[in-house]
């Protein structure tokens, strides 16, 4: 078993990851920046050490300062979460080559899936249906035009080391598509120093489906219930849940099946989550790998009853799974809705500032707030604005929705604005509750959102 291990994330991730190690009786190590020298997960580690000022590229980015406190300290290995450099195959291949356990896959295999066109191509290969558009990259507006004709419009131009909604843009007309070429371009670039694009045809009205697997070292590989991820905002996702009302017990084994083979296939270790689009007649289509825990982990925990951040550590320590396709169960319905600090009505611009008061209603059954803040924080400008989950697991999906209607609404926070109305009103739409909603349905119920605004003002 591992020993000693470096937390290279920050908030609430931070946190969740300390917690599952001091469960296990091994030490945690913090690196913080300037920004968050007070924030929680700080105080829950046994050894930190600050690694730079407060933007992302003079710290929690700054892979040889990162690489540096693990050696420091003593550490055997890194945890990286998610975001930062949990995707970097760059940072996974350092920690390897400095004796450091890097808790996810191998370097290898991140760069493999971390191109989301080479995914595509080699998901196509290996039988995962995927969605119709370009092979691999395409290098010109001329080559975009020719594919977009091809498999016809709406098209979603994406950066193909693209993830969490950045460098893409949907083409309804082929008059539109050079400058939406031009602006993916230029935001991949930015993102990620990658100027990459891929076409992907746009699947309207669809579901986002996603299914998470764990595998070890052993051959092993297990599939989990898949999450319900519908609920986005500019490809970023606002609700999760688990499971997907809309999938029947035998789509759910045949996705599991699919994705079991695959994650052989490209002999992939440790957790990771692949993305489906289903379309109205119930067509699954491959969108994307992610190689690492995801943030809505916790709603496949809630119905599952696995600690997946524990496990994650096991097979990183060369441990077998210790369950079984067949131990896997679902118990009752589980959601997950995340607080951010973003003004709704400022088109869910970021909110930083000082957190003058904080009520979480926590102490019932089925309710769990994972959170990196605490009355008096600071909310510093340099991240994602994400400062809760709201997790909620009941026998029920009504059950779970009428008590994280009560949730939201005994908690409070001042000092900065959140999206902690604009979740109430979402959870509370017609189409939420009976399932029908899709991946349009926050855009589709803005107007809505803001009469509802107006007639309580």
């Amino acid at each position: 078993m591992l020993k000693k291990i470096l937390v290279a994330n920050r908030g609430e991730i931070a946190v969740q990851i300390i917690r599952a190690i001091h469960d296990m009786g091994i030490t945690a190590v913090a690196v913080y920046s300037e920004a968050d020298k007070d924030s929680l997960f700080v105080k829950l580690a046994d050894e930190t050490v600050c690694i730079g000022k407060g933007p992302s590229d003079d710290s929690y980015l700054n892979m040889l300062r990162i690489i540096n406190a693990a050696n420091l300290t003593g550490c055997d290995a890194i945890h990286p979460g998610y975001g930062f450099l949990s995707e970097n195959a760059q940072f996974a291949e350092l920690c390897e080559k400095c004796s450091l356990k890097f808790i996810g896959p191998n370097y290898e295999t991140i760069s493999l899936m971390g191109d989301k066109s080479k995914a595509r191509e080699k998901m196509n290969d290996i039988g995962v249906p995927v969605i119709p558009g370009s092979n691999g990259a395409v290098s010109s507006v001329l080559e975009a035009e020719k594919t977009a004709k091809k498999i016809g419009f709406p098209v979603l131009l994406k950066s193909a080391m693209g993830g969490g909604g950045k460098g893409i843009r949907r083409v309804d007309h082929l008059e539109d598509l050079k400058s939406a070429f031009y602006e993916a371009q230029q935001e991949s670039r930015i993102s990620y120093n990658s100027d990459e694009i891929y076409i992907e045809k746009l699947i309207c009205n669809a579901k986002h489906v996603e299914m998470q697997v764990l595998s070890d070292n052993y051959g092993n590989v297990v599939y989990l219930p898949e999450r319900d991820c519908s609920v986005q905002r500019n490809h970023q996702k606002v609700i999760e849940e688990s499971p997907c009302t809309a999938i029947s017990s035998k789509e759910r084994t045949y996705l599991g099946s699919i994705v079991s083979q695959a994650t052989k296939e490209i002999g992939y270790v440790n957790t990771g989550t692949y993305e489906f689009l289903m379309d109205e007649s119930h067509n699954f289509y491959f969108v994307e790998m992610n190689t690492r825990i995801q943030v809505e982990y916790t709603v496949t925990e809630a119905i599952t009853g696995f600690e997946l951040i524990k496990i994650q550590i096991m097979i990183a320590s060369g441990e077998k799974l210790p369950i079984e396709q067949k131990d896997v169960l679902i118990r009752g319905h589980a959601l997950e809705c995340r607080l951010n600090a973003e003004d709704v009505e400022r088109n869910f611009s970021p909110q930083p500032g000082k957190i003058t008061n904080l009520f979480f209603p926590i102490g019932t059954l089925g309710v769990r707030i994972d959170s990196g803040i605490l009355e008096g924080s600071t909310v510093p400008p340099y991240y994602d604005s994400m400062l809760a989950k709201i997790i909620v697991s009941l026998d029920s999906r009504n059950d779970a929705i009428d008590k994280m209607t009560r949730v939201l609404s005994e908690a409070s926070i001042d000092g900065i604005k959140t999206n902690l109305e604009f979740l109430k009103f979402l959870i509370n739409t017609n189409e939420f509750k009976d399932g029908s909603f899709n991946t349009n349905f926050v855009e589709e119920n803005m107007d809505s959102w803001r009469g509802d605004q107006n007639d309580k003002s």
